[in-house]
């Protein structure tokens, strides 16, 4: 009988042991364990620690600045994603704060911002900084230039990357790749597009390279933001434009005073974006902490590939069931612009010292690629 009753109380001492240390963890979530300790004023130890422990303040607090705004695909959602994954991956120990357009600074002003401090950081396209630096415009995207992997290739393993960061650093700001988006549309137009004369005498909105390019077979060209672009358009203020890929160009509703889109985007085949981060910012971060930023970043690099691609023929069947007139550029067309592109290019490199660095720099890697891409291409 003795021995039955002793045999009982280790039994209960033995479930009440199992109870407290395997069961009770178990139905008690990270952030309730984190809060235990020794709350009951006891010597016993704090539980284990979680494996996502919770953070009651982030080590890393940044306000980024974007140039896009949040409802905007893939340019905006890439700079919310950013937002949310740094934070998954950091485990809350690094925030970067999503603000957007005009939120923090006036947008021309968010190159200079970041340079000097004012804010932390910034989402944006270094091509956006051309009127500051204008070889910048060959880190994001160039005209007749390379696509998406032949892009990558230069910017990670030909020398593209290196040159980047150099021009960075010496005006108070690092880069990190952290968006890639796959080439645009050729734009929208009043009338169709049968031969270089038809040129004389528009008005279009297009940016940067695009820009000068155009303006050498007589188009006059603006820089409208999408804010104003839609209104610039239904008034008439200008006869075509370019914006983006046919996803953002149909969200934007530019089809509504436009009939007629023209393909391959020449000016824009392939575009990468970058997390802007102030010089001295980004130097007192850990190893760890730029390891998980620059992890994060390569991973919105390979999803806004992905999802721009995966993205564009919904929009295209749309733009079609909408009496959207799809065409492609004639070849005479082609061909002037490509030419008026390298006179463009030869003038911007005579021009500036870091323009032609970058511009030789690329145009050597792709006279090497030109080798795999003539017998490994489709």
């Amino acid at each position: 009988m003795r021995g039955a009753v002793i045999g009982i109380v280790i039994g209960l001492v033995v479930g009440v042991v199992i109870g407290a240390t395997v069961v009770a963890p178990r139905l008690t979530s990270p952030r309730q364990q984190a809060g235990l300790g020794n709350a009951g004023g006891g010597n016993s130890p704090a539980p284990p620690a979680p494996l996502l422990p919770a953070v009651s303040k982030p080590s890393v607090h940044w306000k980024m600045a974007s140039a896009y705004p949040a409802s905007l695909p893939l340019l905006g959602t890439l700079a919310k994603r950013l937002e949310r994954k740094i934070w998954r991956v950091s485990g809350g120990q690094i925030e970067i704060k999503f603000f957007a357009p005009e939120a923090l600074v006036p947008s021309r002003e968010i190159f200079d911002a970041v340079a000097s401090g004012a804010i932390d950081a910034a989402f944006s396209s270094p091509g956006l900084w051309s009127g500051k630096i204008p070889a910048l415009q060959l880190f994001a995207t160039v005209p007749f230039g390379p696509g998406p992997a032949e892009n990558m290739a230069w910017v990670y393993f030909g020398g593209g990357r290196e040159l980047f960061e150099e021009i960075y650093h010496k005006n108070g700001l690092h880069g990190v790749f952290c968006g890639l988006a796959a080439a645009e549309a050729g734009g929208l137009f009043r009338k169709p597009i049968h031969v270089l004369e038809d040129f004389k005498g528009l008005n279009m909105r297009i940016l940067g390279l695009g820009a000068k390019v155009m303006e050498k077979l007589g188009v006059m060209t603006s820089g409208f933001s999408e804010g104003d672009l839609f209104m610039a358009l239904e008034s008439g203020a200008i006869d075509a434009a370019e914006f983006s890929m046919p996803a953002i160009d149909l969200q934007l509703g530019f089809h509504e005073t436009r009939k007629h889109y023209y393909f391959p985007g020449w000016h824009q085949p392939s575009t990468f974006f970058d997390l802007m981060i102030n010089l001295d910012k980004w130097n007192a971060l850990s190893s760890i902490a730029k390891s998980r930023i620059e992890a994060v970043c390569g991973d919105n690099v390979r999803h806004g590939l992905a999802e721009s691609e995966a993205m564009q023929f919904t929009a295209l069947k749309e733009f079609t069931a909408k009496g959207i007139a799809i065409h492609r550029w004639p070849a005479e067309i082609m061909e002037a612009l490509d030419g008026a592109w390298r006179e463009v290019a030869a003038e911007e490199a005579a021009a500036d010292g870091d323009f032609r660095r970058v511009w030789n720099s690329l145009t050597s890697f792709r006279e090497d690629y030109a080798i795999w891409k003539e017998l490994g291409g489709p």
